[in-house]
């Protein structure tokens, strides 16, 4: 079994045991319209790579191999059982009510293959699934069994992550209108709205088992390849054909979102305003889009971005080596390459 392989198979199984947690955990109830359109965006699919990391970070802390012990019932470092499942499913939650809340704000047709909720149901409606699915998440994190003073730190980590989120996506829109962005103040947003739930779910585990010493080294690993999954997410949106990619290819280009890579080629000369004359997403064609990676790739900013990446990610395995050498270790280690080496 090649690494790759071992990876996706891990991803699989985790998601599996995610998605029947959800079901249990996010019962479609009174009044049904609004846990529908709630459970939407969960029921549509997606990786399940937060919560994934979350499960694998316990089995790592507790030397065991995955999928090993039964994670409703984990063992923590004092010997009680924890609910890891629980805390898992909280920080799935929490990456869908910012898929809907970002679908709204950006006006988007499609997510993960289907209709974004607003379009499915209404912009009331989503906009209240989002806004129960940020509460349900705090509610599901607290039924973990943890003892009081873990599960208080776990909440509070958690809620200083949806903070952070609503930060990263305020400076995201800020910025499409700031021409003098530079790499450093880009990584601030990326580390804001993406790269801290990432963190959130390398770091939850160790907090919720007792695993102290372990807790800023996992959040730290998160953090990094937080960076470089949106990094490669922005690579990605440029070098993946349209119909692979599930929308319309450089479709951050037209809406004149920053990226790493816009950043650098505006620093090193480029016009990037103007490096397409459409200036809607229906309307540009895969030639303008051709020609302007052309340039971007002649501009280095493609490149610069890749390695950037791919730094991150060495950065955040370098914050592993407090773990124990073990197989839901190297899983970690995998994820994060894999994160890079990722198509659509």
């Amino acid at each position: 079994m090649t690494r790759q392989q071992a990876v996706e198979k891990t991803i699989t199984r985790c998601r599996q045991q995610v998605n029947d947690a959800i079901k249990e955990d996010l019962p479609v109830e009174h009044p049904e319209r609004l846990y529908e359109a709630s459970r939407y965006l969960l029921d549509a699919g997606g990786k399940r790579l937060r919560p994934t990391i979350l499960l694998l970070g316990a089995d790592a802390l507790a030397d065991v191999e995955p999928n090993s012990q039964p994670y409703r019932r984990f063992p923590a470092a004092d010997g009680k059982a924890v609910d890891v499942l629980s805390a898992a499913v909280s920080i799935e939650i929490i990456q869908s009510f910012t898929l809907i809340h970002d679908d709204i704000m950006d006006d988007d047709d499609m997510r993960r293959g289907v209709p974004a909720v607003h379009r499915e149901y209404d912009v009331s409606t989503a906009i209240l699934a989002g806004d129960t699915l940020y509460s349900k998440a705090f509610e599901n994190i607290l039924r973990t069994g943890a003892p009081p003073d873990r599960s208080v730190r776990a909440l509070s980590e958690l809620a200083t992550t949806c903070t952070e989120i609503c930060e990263g996506q305020s400076l995201d829109i800020e910025f499409e209108n700031r021409d003098g962005v530079t790499p450093e103040k880009y990584l601030e947003m990326v580390e804001l709205k993406t790269a801290v739930l990432y963190a959130a779910a390398a770091s939850i585990p160790a907090v919720l088992l007792g695993y102290n010493d372990a807790v800023e080294p996992l959040h730290s690993y998160g953090l990094s390849i937080g960076r470089a999954f949106q990094i490669q997410d922005d690579l990605l949106d440029l070098t993946t054909p349209t119909e692979k990619l599930g929308k319309q290819r450089g479709s951050d280009l037209v809406e004149n979102k920053q990226t790493l890579i816009t950043v650098h080629a505006r620093n090193h000369g480029v016009d990037v305003d103007n490096l397409v004359e459409s200036d809607s997403v229906d309307a540009v064609s895969e030639t303008e889009i051709e020609e302007a990676v052309g340039v971007l790739e002649d501009a280095g900013s493609i490149e610069y971005a890749r390695e950037t990446a791919r730094e991150f990610v060495a950065d955040g395995k370098a914050q592993l080596d407090m773990l124990p050498d073990n197989e839901a270790h190297d899983r970690l280690l995998d994820i994060a390459d894999y994160l890079v080496e990722r198509e659509y």
